[in-house]
């Protein structure tokens, strides 16, 4: 419930955010140039002729797996596209034009080339959530990795680094450290690594065959996957110091149990509650925040999607982005809370 009415919030302030402040989506879109009754012509086809609250209405009714299908008024605008309801299952038909039907939510088309939003979305966030995902694995492992040992070996030097290192990943921010990742191992060490400074996960060779180019995938797994890493370095160190002075493992230690055992099945598992927070939230976020990194190394994700789609003041793109991201927010907050009892049976009866 909690999740639904965060969607229907950011739903409200995405559209309010590009159909409400100042600015003309039409005339930022064609230029200003343009004439009068050309621009009398786009509003009309993209709906900016119709009140604020009319146009909320359609676009929600787009969006809802349940809506009211009207042909008078898809065949009106072209956002509202009639294959929309090819499969659509109808519930019931209260008038002669109108019925109430099930249907996956509707994204509207582009702009600019008229593809399907879902469509150009369907086509990038593969991409973007295998980067995502491998920028995680790699903070998620190293991080934990490095946090536990830095615990078991406090105030030492090898603690002291983890600290400083820690730091300096949150402090540099990712369009700046992808630069200079990419200018090092992309250019300047380019004859050792063999990482070129841009490329996709797939290339068409000369006979039209995608090929897969896993190394196009490093540079920018490792730029994106540096702030998390530095996150969850911290809390695992904190979360580990807390948990191994608690009684139960000073009692293994007393029977005699050695540290990897004592670590591996007391310790870690107590204490990775905090940890996979910080890590389903940063996957969350690393999905909806690759914007920069995507860019950068010439990534083909959501995130340069959203970066050309804002240059062209696409907003259809734009917006559903904007949604498709927040609702996978949600949805992994949601496997986290799930999660929770899985690792810890006490939350289960909180």
């Amino acid at each position: 419930m909690h999740g639904f009415l965060v969607l229907f919030g950011v739903l409200v302030l995405v559209f309010l955010l590009f159909n409400v402040l100042p600015g003309d989506p039409a005339r930022l879109m064609m230029g200003q140039r343009v004439n009068q009754k050309s621009l009398d012509i786009i509003h009309k086809d993209m709906g900016l002729d119709e009140p604020v609250y009319a146009r909320f209405f359609l676009y929600v009714n787009d969006l809802s797996p349940v809506s009211i299908y009207n042909p008078t008024v898809v065949s009106s605008h072209i956002y509202f596209d009639p294959e929309k309801y090819n499969h659509a299952l109808k519930v019931c038909s209260f008038t002669q034009n109108r019925a109430l039907i099930l249907k996956f939510p509707y994204l509207r088309r582009s702009y600019q080339n008229r593809k399907k939003v879902s469509d150009i979305i369907a086509s990038a966030l593969p991409n973007t959530a295998v980067l995502a995902f491998t920028a995680i694995i790699i903070a998620s492992v190293l991080g934990i990795f490095m946090g536990i040992i830095a615990a078991l070996f406090k105030d030492s030097i090898y603690d002291k680094v983890s600290i400083v290192l820690s730091v300096l990943g949150l402090a540099g921010p990712s369009f700046f450290t992808g630069l200079i990742i990419a200018w090092l191992f992309g250019h300047v060490l380019n004859r050792y690594t063999g990482l070129n400074i841009t490329g996709n996960l797939f290339i068409i060779d000369e006979d039209g065959n995608k090929v897969l180019q896993l190394q196009n995938l490093i540079l920018p797994a490792i730029t994106l996957g540096i702030r998390p890493l530095a996150i969850i370095v911290q809390l695992t160190r904190n979360s580990m110091l807390q948990v191994m002075t608690k009684d139960y493992i000073r009692t293994a230690f007393a029977k005699g149990l050695p540290l990897r055992t004592v670590v591996m099945k007391h310790a870690l598992k107590n204490m990775l509650n905090p940890v996979i927070t910080a890590i389903s939230g940063w996957f969350a976020s690393l999905i909806a925040g690759a914007v920069f990194v995507e860019y950068i190394f010439g990534w083909e994700g959501i995130g340069k999607n959203i970066v050309d789609a804002l240059g062209r003041f696409d907003l259809p793109v734009i917006m559903g982005v904007i949604l498709v991201t927040s609702s996978l927010f949600v949805i992994i907050n949601i496997l986290v809370d799930i999660s929770y009892g899985l690792l810890d049976p006490r939350i289960k009866n909180v």
